[in-house]
């Protein structure tokens, strides 16, 4: 796929959003095991994206978006419009069948494609998000310059992964818990480099890389949760700069 055969939809405006009630505290289980199933934490990062982006109503890009797990959120929180953007179209595919169950397929749309080679006009993107697939891609340098290439003047991204800094606080400590518990007391290579690419070091070396003109960097990585503005996880955002 070559960007001249993409077409993008663009939408001017402001936020506008729907009374639907999103990323609401759940009140712990008078017990807590393993088993117990743990609040959906999309709303939750939807609900710092909108706090710490406030983008503008326009072309929105879910990057790496697999089963549209936090596109969907997104325009239910907002009503706008989300372009999900992912290699694998079968995962996008049910994300547009959850999308139609929800009556949200007229907003959520799916495009082939790799954070490398967005294929999307310069100035073109008002906001790019991207939960947990950075630590996937290919070349992550490569992938932030597009995404900075891809945004207009003024557009937001927000690149990361956690679970959203008001996850409530139970589901927090049973998630680190269990996160912990996967990798044992052994310091493997997979843990190495597991909590190595989620560091706020390696995330600075990327912005730097990528030449980012300015950027912030929230949270303390892979197995830390002392970061009010991101809770468990870490967040690289940005802003393009206006001509």
């Amino acid at each position: 796929m070559t960007r001249a055969t993409v077409i993008a939809i663009m939408f001017v405006g402001l936020i506008v959003p729907t009374s639907q009630p999103y990323a609401q505290d759940v009140e712990r289980p008078t017990q807590v095991t393993g088993n117990t199933p743990l609040p959906n934490r999309y709303p939750y990062v939807v609900k710092d994206i909108l706090k710490y982006c406030q983008p503008k109503k326009g072309f929105w890009i879910d990057l790496g978006a697999g089963k549209g797990q936090v596109g969907i959120p997104l325009i239910e929180a907002t009503n706008n419009p989300v372009a999900m953007l992912d290699p694998d179209a079968k995962a996008m595919s049910k994300g547009l069948e959850i999308a139609r169950e929800k009556g949200l397929e007229h907003r959520l749309f799916a495009v082939v494609g790799v954070a490398e080679d967005m294929p999307f006009p310069d100035n073109s993107v008002d906001l790019v998000v991207s939960h947990g697939s950075i630590f996937f891609w290919d070349d992550q340098v490569k992938g932030l310059q597009e995404i900075y290439r891809v945004l207009r003047p003024g557009g937001k991204a927000m690149i990361g992964g956690g679970v959203g800094s008001t996850y409530p606080q139970w589901a927090v400590e049973e998630f680190f818990r269990r996160r912990r518990g996967h990798f044992g007391k052994a310091d493997t290579k997979k843990k190495k480099h597991f909590v190595k690419v989620r560091s706020p070091e390696t995330f600075r070396r990327w912005a730097e890389d990528a030449k980012l003109p300015s950027f912030e960097i929230t949270g303390k990585g892979a197995l830390s949760v002392g970061d009010p503005k991101a809770g468990l996880g870490i967040w690289l955002r940005f802003t393009k700069q206006q001509k």
